[in-house]
């Protein structure tokens, strides 16, 4: 089996017709035909359906495509990585977070790792899932998100469980007080960000909802500082991680709630089973110092 076979395969599978499949591949349809059969045969495993109007993706084949992009992902990671490598003489390390997790102790973790010279920091804003997908494939070598996602060739670390504040206009009437998740469902809340779950959003509406608590949801954006501007515009108010109050935003103040367990956690996201390469021993022993200062109040 061959890089070519992988290649072939994969325009097939995404065209479901030979003719379309060779025309994008540029090359003619009965050499690609028997490239697909040699693999066919290779495998032991039918690929394809043939029917009268193209084809169609046995089980197998669509297993098998599954782990070809993993396979290609990788690949491509790994020519991108010896390129950097071979341009700086540098070793790549790739981190993976999700925006709400860059307010608190994360930036100081890249900073200290940045201090050394034959390392390059490569950052990649990416949700969660595909913070799991970007892992498997080799994009990325760690990751920082809050959701908790089961996959067998990933291990997720709970680093701790950073509390929730609430982000509401200035001169708001509860921004003099410590207000109950109950005050706060009486106001609209701005969510971020948009899109499918899970993600940032389903855990702020999740503490109203496991209250029995129902809000209304003015807006859904894509980003922290697009949902703080609607705060600031009097639209709502918006859950934010505890580090964001550093940002001292114009129009908004941040308020503790009241009410216990408003917290969400900051969740570290490696591939399983892979023995630490000196620069993850470094990460490992950093982010250990750094939760241990959380944990013991040294950092806020």
């Amino acid at each position: 089996m061959e890089l070519r076979h992988l290649r072939y395969f994969v325009v097939v599978a995404q065209e479901l017709n030979l003719t379309r499949a060779a025309e994008k591949l540029f090359i003619a349809q009965p050499p690609l035909t028997r490239q697909i059969k040699q693999l066919e045969e290779e495998l032991e495993v039918q690929l394809f359906i043939r029917k009268p109007r193209g084809l169609e993706l046995t089980q197998g084949g669509q297993y098998f495509l599954q782990q070809v992009h993993t396979i290609m992902d990788k690949l491509d990671a790994s020519i991108e990585g010896t390129r950097q490598v071979a341009q700086h003489r540098k070793t790549v390390f790739s981190i993976g977070f999700v925006p709400s997790v860059f307010y608190g102790q994360l930036p100081l973790m890249v900073r200290r790792l940045r201090r050394n010279k034959n390392l390059e920091i490569v950052l990649h804003e990416l949700k969660t899932r595909e913070q799991i997908e970007a892992l498997k494939s080799g994009k990325i070598d760690i990751g920082f998100g809050r959701i908790r996602i089961d996959d067998p060739d990933v291990e997720q670390e709970m680093l701790f469980n950073e509390p929730l504040i609430a982000a509401l206009p200035a001169g708001h009437p509860l921004t003099g007080k410590q207000p109950t998740m109950q005050q706060l469902a009486e106001v609209p809340i701005v969510t971020f960000p948009a899109g499918s779950g899970p993600n940032f959003s389903d855990v702020a509406l999740g503490l109203f909802h496991r209250r029995g608590l129902k809000i209304q949801v003015i807006q859904q954006v894509n980003d922290l500082q697009t949902a703080l501007s609607l705060v600031a515009s009097d639209m709502g108010f918006a859950l934010v991680p505890e580090q964001v109050k550093k940002l001292r935003r114009e129009g908004v103040e941040f308020v503790t709630v009241a009410d216990e367990n408003i917290t969400t956690p900051v969740i570290a996201s490696r591939r399983r089973g892979e023995n630490p390469n000196a620069v993850m021993r470094l990460v490992n022993t950093i982010l250990g110092e750094l939760v241990e200062n959380r944990l013991s109040g040294r950092y806020p």
